[in-house]
């Protein structure tokens, strides 16, 4: 495929000039875009709506990012393209489709096993979708002579007001992007180019009166319809929250040892999706229903060589293993209270305090109080010692 040249009605291109016999650049690069694989596009202006803005500065001012100290360091260039490029006219909006072929919840009833979010279980996202954007922006810059500036969520770019300005979807209750055609399940990556391009409608709201993704969170991560307090929210903690997880929502997260589902999972308009057509994100067979007794005897290095590739690797083993143990303290399985105690002795304050916590969930009260003792006398981390002291439960 590539860029293609079609024979149709005159039409208006971008600052005006009318272009005969050929499509617009606009055309062109959708065209090129789903050439190299991306499953929708979308264009719109390169600035943030006021009500983004609001948004943004609301969910910092409260504190409701949590550790994600980076949010409110990066505040002011999240808020306006133009302050990250101030050359910047466009933003092409681009998304994978990651649609899981099964029910990414099944694994919720089996608490023996651990359960992934479907965006980890395969390559990392971040490595497939700056693998496309850089030939879509080298093409573009070759094909228009304009400037690009490429971003996956790492930069500070806000990507699901963007995607909806660009008609891709519409940000739903669960504050994520949700989209008519494949629902939850749309990994997001932009151009900003100097090309001025006109941008698409902006897809409404299509949430109504439904509130399954607010009811159905384990932790009450939504104060409110379009509002999450991420310091609840189990990807969070999971995934970007350093310290210890708070002791009141350890129960509620289950066998979830990698982000959240739920919210996603429940939505309606799921009825839409489809599976992913791309094979780096069909899940590994290893994170299908991984055993957490395997998982907890993971050191640096098999940790490391087992989650190479993967999203997952970058939140480390001491945390990995810190939700595993979470895991495993909820699973109700005393066979897996050895994996815990092995963890008494861990090099890593996470990882041990954790273990007692999990430990003292398995073991009968007694029989936990005998253990105990020994353990508290040399323990010289304070947050370790407090799991030791407070109660079983």
């Amino acid at each position: 495929m590539g860029t293609v040249n079609r024979p149709e009605k005159a039409r208006a291109a971008p600052g005006g000039v009318t272009t005969f016999g050929m499509s617009s650049p606009r055309d062109q690069i959708r065209d090129h875009a789903l050439s190299l694989g991306f499953d929708a596009v979308g264009f719109a202006r390169a600035e943030s709506s006021a009500d983004a803005r609001g948004h943004l500065a609301e969910f910092v001012g409260q504190g409701l990012h949590g550790d994600m100290g980076w949010m409110k360091e990066t505040a002011d260039r999240r808020a306006d393209p133009h302050v990250l490029w101030a050359e910047a006219k466009s933003a092409v909006v681009l998304a994978l489709n990651y649609g899981p072929a099964d029910d990414p919840l099944a694994n919720l009833a089996r608490p023996d096993r651990g359960n992934v979010s479907v965006y980890a279980r395969g390559r990392d996202y971040h490595d497939v979708m700056k693998k496309r954007l850089r030939m879509l922006a080298r093409w573009i810059n070759e094909t228009f002579a304009a400037e690009v500036k490429l971003f996956v969520d790492t930069a500070p770019v806000m990507e699901k007001p963007l995607a909806a300005a660009s008609g891709l979807g519409w940000q739903g209750k669960h504050t994520n992007l949700v989209s008519r055609g494949f629902g939850s399940w749309l990994f997001l990556g932009e151009v900003l180019t100097s090309l001025d391009l006109a941008p698409d409608p902006p897809e409404a709201d299509h949430c109504g009166e439904c509130r399954r993704c607010l009811d159905v969170c384990p932790t009450g991560a939504f104060p409110a319809p379009y509002r999450i307090d991420a310091r609840r929210c189990i990807s969070y903690l999971t995934i970007e929250h350093k310290g210890h997880i708070p002791r009141e929502l350890r129960a509620a997260i289950g066998n979830r040892i990698y982000g959240c589902d739920d919210c996603l999972a429940v939505c309606p308009w799921n009825k839409f999706a489809r599976p992913t057509q791309l094979a780096e994100f069909r899940g590994r067979e290893a994170l299908a229903a991984p055993a957490l007794a395997e998982l907890a005897a993971f050191d640096d290095a098999g940790f490391r060589a087992f989650f190479s590739g993967s999203p997952i690797k970058r939140v480390g083993r001491d945390r990995f293993v810190r939700n595993v143990l979470i895991a495993i303290g909820n699973s109700g399985d005393p066979t897996l209270a050895a994996s815990a105690r092995r963890l008494l002795q861990d090099a890593s304050p996470l990882v041990r305090a954790m273990a007692v916590w999990a430990l003292a969930r398995l073991l009968p009260e007694e029989q936990f109080a005998t253990v105990a003792p020994a353990h508290v006398g040399r323990e010289s981390d304070a947050d370790v010692r407090a799991e030791w002291l407070l109660t079983k439960g």
